[in-house]
């Protein structure tokens, strides 16, 4: 069984408004009806008439009559929302009085089993963990990984859109489940790498805006903005559309969780209806993709035109210590490098380009 997570190479000018990597899973299901927000799109399930104040189904209804901005994490209101907070919530009383199971639930919320996130495919039975989904998690926080693909489950091979949190070409919904308690980080493109809002630049200088600013006003309303100013420059990234707009540019913006590593459960049973068949190995491997687009590992190769000065176990230590740095290493005495925030290589005499990948096996 293995996993393959692929990169967004990002090939748009700074100046450019609009990029064509954003359709790539396009499909004609991605379109929804006006009166859907993302949310519904995003896991198929909170009543929208429920979220609108009533569903004549009540117990019967065939979608969770739960709070859609507590699934996504933005929700406004908290432990005051009227909405129930609990997978298994009930619409709370429109008194004044709310039940002490729903004060509960408000006051606690959680939608996971206990675990700090848990994903999960429904095909059509019922949503099942997939196991081993720290892979998938640990690839989801990357801001510049697109998407993964996973061997062998039950459905064969599924691709996971992160951008749109969707099973790509197949029947299959999927979702993340979280434990109110993920940190999220807001990132945007510049000079074709992703940079996390606040880091220092190259001179020590901390940036305008703190990516906790930004997560808390999006957290108060998924559907604003928020303005910032650099210099003389008004900013302003826009929630809906995932970008930050200026004056003369326009750029990508994304956000991510800061990866939280699984606790072991004890017990198998507890496995239960999850993909039993995802047990996997877990070890990364470095590749180039060559001409005619095959894909090779990077290792030496003693006495040859291609021998490389580094393995892929090298470019994996110094990838985790810093997913966005850079790393210069020699191909038959030529110089190269290493650019992992645009998961590239570059050969430093004519500034040739290959894209470069990450493959868990």
């Amino acid at each position: 069984v293995k996993y393959f997570s692929e990169s967004v190479e990002e090939t748009f000018s700074e100046s450019e408004s609009e990029d064509s990597d954003e359709s790539y899973f396009e499909s004609e299901s991605e379109q929804e009806s006006d009166s859907e927000d993302d949310s519904q799109i995003y896991t198929k399930q909170p009543c929208r008439y429920y979220n609108r104040g009533g569903c004549k189904d009540g117990a019967s209804c065939s979608y969770l009559h739960v709070c859609k901005y507590f699934l996504t994490g933005s929700c406004r209101y908290g432990s005051s929302c009227k909405l129930s907070h609990s997978l298994g919530g009930r619409r709370r009383s429109s008194g004044a009085c709310a039940s002490a199971e729903d004060q509960s639930a408000a006051s606690n919320p959680q939608l996971t089993d206990g675990r700090p996130y848990q994903w999960q495919i429904n095909g059509g039975k019922g949503w099942k963990d997939v196991e081993n989904d720290h892979i998938i998690e640990a690839q989801y926080s990357l801001p510049h990984t697109k998407s993964i693909k996973i061997y062998n489950t039950p459905y064969g091979a599924v691709s996971i859109d992160f951008i749109k949190i969707r099973v790509y070409g197949k029947n299959l919904k999927v979702r993340r489940l979280d434990d109110g308690n993920t940190v999220w980080n807001w990132y945007c493109t510049l000079k074709r790498k992703w940079r996390k809002y606040g880091d220092k630049d190259s001179k020590g200088n901390p940036g305008p805006v703190k990516s906790s600013d930004i997560e808390r006003k999006f957290q108060s309303d998924p559907k604003s903005s928020f303005t910032f100013t650099a210099g003389v420059e008004t900013f302003q990234i826009k929630f809906p559309e995932m970008r930050q707009v200026g004056k003369k540019k326009n750029r990508k913006v994304t956000r991510r969780p800061v990866f939280r590593q699984q606790q072991a459960r004890a017990g198998a049973a507890l496995l239960a209806g999850s993909f039993q068949t995802l047990s996997v190995g877990t070890k990364p491997q470095w590749q180039f993709e060559g001409n005619g687009g095959n894909w090779h590992t990077f290792k030496h190769r003693p006495g040859t035109s291609s021998d490389c000065s580094i393995t892929s176990d090298d470019i994996e230590s110094k990838y985790r210590l810093n997913p966005s740095d850079t790393m210069k290493f020699k191909i038959n005495g030529q110089p190269y490098k290493l650019d992992f925030g645009a998961m590239i290589q570059i050969n430093q005499t004519n500034n040739r380009k290959r894209k470069i990948r990450r493959v868990l096996v």
